[in-house]
């Protein structure tokens, strides 16, 4: 790797972290309102009626830390998700554009974002649902995940569930990075070059481009986003002498228990605090890693 290319990889962890830090709450909400109304004794009933009922809930019943519960292993995703997904895709298109000749050519954009999100998405799978798990459980429940923190959640679900159980919902998660960086990069990219001549390389470009990007892969990411929280927050004893009976066998029969049980409208629960959440994480990211890039 050139030495003119590794400072990507760096400042695209550094600038998801500062992002996830200021709008993790949001995203506690998000998750919450994903998982409830799932074919779960513990999460089929329906608690909250939306965004600001969810927070306004979280905050009065489980205390303001319980809108941070997961925020462990949500860095150590950004660290390692964030540096993969956002270095490979300006690498990799820094190095296509050169070979090919082309400044902003949307095919290309597209095909690195797809590569970087699927890659990154991938390897980053065991944090994304430890960090689930410990938004959904909150900080008022009982039994074994009593106090837990991100060191005894992955303790359990590795010797209950396995090593597979670190990688469940991957199929989704993955297609789900493709989807959101097949969007939000390209558009991120393509309406920043064309407000250049109206803007320049100003915080004001920045701005308006990533709020953009944050609408678009906040719509197409939305139903996937939906199925892979289920799954992840779905869990499955291998111990136990009876079989178990899982909830959704795959991406497929939670797409279509889903819809069955919930109606069409259920694959977009959490929207409002996912695009809430995704418009700041973008502004802030996108803000911070462009001044990150003059140093």
């Amino acid at each position: 790797m050139e030495k003119r290319e590794w400072p990507l990889f760096v400042y695209g962890g550094l600038s998801s972290c500062i992002a996830e830090l200021s709008t993790f709450p949001i995203d506690t909400t998000k998750t919450r309102l994903q998982v409830q109304g799932q074919l779960d004794g513990q999460f089929n009933k329906i608690k909250y009626r939306g965004m600001v009922d969810a927070f306004c809930q979280i905050y009065k019943q489980e205390g303001f830390l319980s809108l941070y519960s997961g925020i462990s292993p949500a860095l150590i995703r950004q660290c390692t998700y964030g540096s993969i997904k956002f270095g490979t895709y300006y690498t990799l298109k820094q190095a296509t554009n050169e070979y090919l000749q082309v400044t902003e050519d949307v095919a290309v954009n597209f095909g690195c974002a797809v590569c970087a999100g699927i890659i990154s998405a991938s390897i980053a799978n065991p944090t994304d649902v430890l960090k689930v798990r410990l938004q959904a459980l909150g900080r008022d429940k009982t039994g074994i995940f009593l106090n837990t923190n991100v060191f005894k959640c992955f303790r359990y679900i590795y010797v209950h569930e396995g090593i597979r159980g670190l990688w469940k919902g991957v199929g989704p998660t993955s297609q789900r990075a493709a989807i959101i960086a097949a969007v939000e990069l390209p558009v991120y990219d393509y309406c920043k070059y064309k407000l250049m001549d109206i803007f320049g390389n100003h915080i004001l470009n920045h701005f308006i481009s990533s709020l953009i990007a944050s609408f678009g892969s906040a719509v197409a990411s939305n139903p996937i986003d939906v199925i892979r929280t289920r799954l992840m927050n779905q869990k499955h004893n291998r111990n136990t002498e009876v079989v178990q009976q899982h909830i959704y066998r795959g991406s497929i029969d939670c797409l279509l228990k889903t819809v069955k049980y919930e109606g069409v409208k259920a694959l977009y629960k959490g929207f409002i605090p996912t695009f809430v959440r995704m418009g700041p994480w973008n502004i802030i990211f996108f803000v911070i890693y462009e001044r990150l890039k003059t140093i």
